[in-house]
């Protein structure tokens, strides 16, 4: 018996493992509850008297090499695995995560819906692809109008009732048709035009046009609305109305802001005079009203309309009206700091 024990500790010393399965199954077949030891202490008492000294010892023994060597592999093992986790030192701060920023044109956009929001205005969309009546026709613009020259337009060969809608009125329309006054709604959205690509101009923008409609609506309330906006949008006070033409509002106007000439850049935009022009406006044609079933007689409106891009340019001073759809992340990482 006490070779047999003997022969178990040579195995012990002997064993060897790198997972804690194999450390488990170890463990339980020396010191488990069903292990060998339990076995060899409960033939302690078969064993002859001249024996018992050297068998208990050597049973000690077996138990003390078993728990050691247990002990042992566990404590290498987990030495182990903090050195595969040693390359990675967790008290270094994180990669730092890459803030995105509001597109200019967004920015401008939210501005604008804020200011308006703040006398009464919702907002409305509208398609981007659009049909003849909405964007022309029921805007006092019929079949072979000249004005329709104005804006060069995009057709969907296929149909040429369908089309890229040119300006936002197209929303305004639509809005006309399906709420009754009073209606005070401003409708932001991308528009196309068929014009040549450059610094100044490209086949895509963004708009902003607002209507008001009312009875007994008011160019003084026209005038004193585009005042409030300026005011809050520039800072600046001073406008002026310049006579104009648009095919949906008679009469219409030019909208020029006071801008100043204070520094350079001043008078490059100006052109020398202080005056710059930010959008055009009108009273709503009793024939849009007629042709959206609005009674004419009984009520009135205003309706004016601007580019996002244009007041974005402004603001931040940006010479390429190209670099706003381009997406370069050199450029827009300049207005992290906008809302």
């Amino acid at each position: 018996m006490i070779d047999t024990l003997k022969q178990h500790i040579t195995e012990v010393e002997k064993f060897s493992a790198d997972n804690l399965e194999d450390i488990e199954t170890f463990r339980i077949k020396y010191l488990g509850k069903k292990g060998l030891l339990t076995h060899f202490f409960s033939e302690f008492k078969n064993v002859s008297n001249d024996q018992k000294k050297e068998f208990g010892q050597t049973i000690n023994l077996l138990k003390t090499s078993a728990t050691d060597k247990v002990n042992s592999l566990k404590a290498a093992l987990e030495d182990n695995t903090k050195q595969k986790a040693s390359g990675r030192d967790l008290t270094r701060p994180g990669e730092p995560l890459e803030l995105g920023a509001r597109h200019p044109i967004s920015v401008v956009k939210n501005q604008i819906i804020e200011i308006f929001s703040r006398i009464g205005f919702n907002v409305s969309e509208g398609p981007e692809i659009e049909d003849d009546w909405h964007n022309f026709t029921a805007l006092n613009l019929p079949e072979y109008h000249p004005a329709r020259d104005m804006q060069d337009t995009f057709f969907i060969q296929t149909d040429p009732d369908i089309l890229l809608r040119t300006h936002t009125s197209s929303v305004q329309v639509r809005y006309m048709e399906n709420n009754k006054p009073p209606i005070r709604t401003i409708s932001p959205g991308r528009v196309y035009r068929n014009e040549a690509i450059s610094a100044r101009s490209h086949c895509f923008f963004h708009q902003v046009e607002g209507l008001y409609i009312d009875k007994d609506v008011s160019f003084a309330d026209l005038k004193q609305t585009l005042q409030f906006f300026t005011t809050e949008l520039f800072g600046k006070s001073k406008i002026r109305l310049r006579p104009s033409y648009f095919p949906f509002t008679e009469p219409s106007a030019e909208v020029d802001v006071y801008w100043g000439l204070e520094t350079e850049t001043d008078y490059r935009i100006t052109k020398g005079t202080g005056w710059l022009e930010i959008m055009g406006c009108g009273m709503v044609d009793p024939n849009v009203l007629e042709n959206c079933g609005i009674d004419s007689e009984e009520y009135s409106g205003f309706a004016f309309g601007m580019g996002i891009d244009r007041i974005a340019m402004l603001q931040h001073q940006i010479s390429d009206i190209r670099l706003l759809s381009e997406n370069d992340v050199r450029f827009l990482a300049q207005f992290k700091s906008s809302f």
